[in-house]
């Protein structure tokens, strides 16, 4: 094996103890390009209907759904299903894509599995597992799994298969199965490289190379950037718990303590990130905090844009010159996040094996590969093929920076067994923008926000 696939097992196995010890949270999801994706069909596919579902004979209609980022991966999904559907027996598929509009992604699955009319499969955040598990409204997989003679929890990452298979009942991993991580992902920042050279500020990348791609380095480079006047701004990020818990995962917080059953927002480092990012915020160089800055980077208008996997699919419209670099370094590294999230099967399904089918052919090794040729996903399953395969699943050029961020201990996203992660986020979103905006003092906030989330956590 090469010496980056070993460094990057070494650092996602890592994450099986930072389930216990890693500060980590909900995720969104990331048109097509000429690469093939041959390179990493080595791993067997699902089994037909008829092995899983024992036989079962007529047409099966399956619901299924993700949380796209933008229209490209609503296409993406599309093409996917329409595929699996010509390919498994008497199985007929909808593609239903969800939306984080109105009441959001995630309760609006809830709202419907308490009325009997969310989907058979659907997507959901990695943070989210808990939540849904411990409500009773998806299907422990464990007999399918079990009974597969195909299947094997060491396809796949151990650090979402140990949540994946985590039993709250007995309170070990390996009793339960959840569902199967669609995807990985980490953070990179997504650069409109012509804005840069008309700038005159030094390239990312080769600040990156010479290790000088630091918290410093990056503000020069955002207000070079932004002095280009009129529209052009120098950086943008989205209002959710991923990009700004970046900055305090870097300066050494993060969200929970050690043993993930209490907050840790009010720690000096995590302060410390927070107080960076206000700083940033506090001139107009920037997007303005709570604006989605997809549209405008997409236009032209913006330099960096920080960003997962899934954005990729839409940025490649784009009719600028692109490419990505890893995120800056802080005080305690680049503060990146092992993003993942699962397909699961609605507890209520009338057709669990034909559900796991679908879960299985989603995962299987055909359908990652060529998901990410398409360019929005990093192959949740342990293969240097492809990884390999995955560099070259171009543009962006710099494929790299994305596996870099991998190897480089990333705090792993994660549910929140020991409490409520939706109680918890919204809460910290609502405050955190708060202090980013200006709305609300930073001192108050250290002396305040443990107390103010601690009913989200039982016990």
């Amino acid at each position: 094996m090469t010496k980056r696939w070993w460094a990057l097992v070494l650092a996602i196995s890592l994450v099986v103890a930072a389930c216990g010890t890693d500060d980590s949270a909900d995720t969104t999801e990331g048109s097509t390009t000429e690469t093939t994706a041959a390179a990493t069909t080595e791993t067997t596919a699902a089994p037909s209907v008829e092995t899983t579902a024992g036989g079962s004979e007529g047409e099966v209609s399956l619901v299924w759904r993700t949380r796209p980022d933008n229209q490209e991966e609503i296409d993406v999904y599309s093409t996917i299903s329409t595929e699996i559907d010509a390919n498994l027996e008497n199985i007929t598929l909808d593609y239903q894509p969800g939306s984080n509009e109105g009441a959001g992604y995630q309760q609006t699955l809830l709202t419907e599995l308490s009325a009997g009319t969310a989907p058979d499969v659907f997507w959901i955040p990695g943070t989210d597992v808990a939540d849904f598990a411990t409500k009773g409204v998806i299907l422990d997989l464990k007999q399918y799994g079990d009974a597969d003679a195909d299947f094997s929890v060491d396809d796949f990452y151990p650090g979402p298969m140990f949540h994946l298979t985590y039993s709250a009942d007995t309170g070990n991993a390996g009793d339960a199965l959840w569902g199967l991580p669609r995807d990985v992902s980490t953070f990179a920042l997504y650069m409109n490289v012509d804005l840069i050279e008309e700038a005159g500020v030094t390239d990312p990348r080769e600040l990156e190379a010479a290790g000088e791609w630091t918290w410093d380095a990056f503000k020069e480079t955002v207000d070079g950037i932004a002095a280009l006047g009129g529209e052009i701004k120098g950086y943008g990020q989205s209002a959710w718990w991923g990009p700004y818990g970046a900055w305090m995962n870097a300066a050494g917080g993060g969200f929970f303590n050690a043993d993930r059953d209490a907050c840790a927002l009010d720690s000096d480092a995590s302060i410390a990130g927070l107080q960076f990012e206000r700083d940033l915020y506090s001139t107009d160089a920037v997007i303005p905090y709570g604006e989605d800055p997809e549209p405008p980077f997409r236009a032209g208008t913006v330099g960096l844009f920080q960003n997962g996997r899934w954005a990729t699919p839409g940025i490649r419209t784009v009719d600028f010159n692109w490419d990505v670099v890893g995120l800056p370094t802080g005080p305690n590294g680049p503060g990146n996040w092992l993003f993942w999230g699962a397909y699961v099967v609605n507890a209520d399904t009338a057709n669990p094996e034909a559900a796991w089918e679908l879960v299985r052919a989603l995962t299987s090794a055909d359908v990652q590969a060529e998901i990410s040729a398409l360019g929005a996903n990093i192959p949740s399953r342990v293969s240097d093929a492809a990884l390999d395969a995955f560099s070259g699943f171009t543009p962006p050029a710099n494929n790299q920076a994305f596996l870099n961020g991998l190897a480089q201990s990333p705090t792993a996203e994660g549910p929140l067994w020991a409490g409520s992660w939706p109680d918890f986020v919204s809460l910290m979103d609502a405050e955190v923008g708060a202090v980013i905006t200006g709305d609300r003092d930073i001192a108050d906030f250290q002396a305040n926000i443990c107390s103010e989330t601690a009913d989200a956590f039982s016990g």
